[in-house]
C-alpha cells in the first residue's frame, strides 16, 4: 500500500462545548480516511483535553487552531491559541496535560508571537497490506481438496 506522505488538516475555531464535540468528530473522520483507526480514541481524547483547556483557561477570546499532520510514521496534533499563559503539568487530577502525556509518545509546548502551541505525537505507521494472507477455514465447514496431481514419469 502506498501512502502519500505528509497528510495535513487544519481548522480555525472559537472553542465552545459544542465545537469540541464537532472537532472531535472531524478528527475521527480524518484518521479513518488516513487508515489510522487504531489511533482514533486516544487522539480524539487528547484533542478534547487540549480544546477543553483552551475553553477553560483562555476564556471568551479563545480563538485557536487545531492541526493534524501525518508523515506516514508519526501523527502530530497541535492546538495553538491566543493566550500567552503557558500550561502547567499538574501532579494530581489525572486530566489536562497529564492525560495528554499518557495518550501520546511525546508532547510539548512553545510560545508563539500570538500565544502558544501545545502539541503531542503518536507513532502511527502506515497500515500494511494483507492481500496474500491465507484465510482460515471456518469451524464445521469442510473444504474439498482435489487429489494431488502426479507428475509424469521420465523415461
Amino acid at each position: 500500500m502506498t501512502v502519500p506522505l505528509d497528510r495535513h488538516y487544519l481548522v480555525e475555531l472559537q472553542v465552545s462545548a459544542e465545537r469540541v464535540t464537532q472537532v472531535r468528530r472531524i478528527v475521527a473522520a480524518h484518521l479513518r480516511h488516513w487508515s489510522l483507526e487504531l489511533h482514533i480514541r486516544p487522539v480524539c481524547r487528547g484533542v478534547e483535553e487540549l480544546l477543553t483547556n483552551v475553553h477553560r483557561h483562555v476564556g471568551d477570546d479563545n480563538h485557536c487552531v487545531v492541526e493534524l499532520r501525518w508523515s506516514g510514521r508519526h501523527l502530530t496534533v497541535s492546538v495553538a491559541d491566543n493566550s500567552s499563559e503557558m500550561p502547567r503539568l499538574l501532579s494530581s487530577g489525572g486530566g489536562g496535560l497529564s492525560r495528554v502525556m499518557a495518550l501520546s509518545h511525546s508532547w510539548g509546548t512553545c510560545r508563539t508571537l500570538d500565544g502558544k502551541v501545545v502539541w503531542f505525537t503518536r507513532y502511527a505507521e502506515a497500515p500494511r497490506s494483507t492481500d496474500l494472507v491465507p484465510r482460515t477455514p471456518l469451524p464445521g465447514v469442510r473444504e474439498f481438496l482435489l487429489p494431488p496431481v502426479s507428475e509424469p514419469a521420465l523415461v
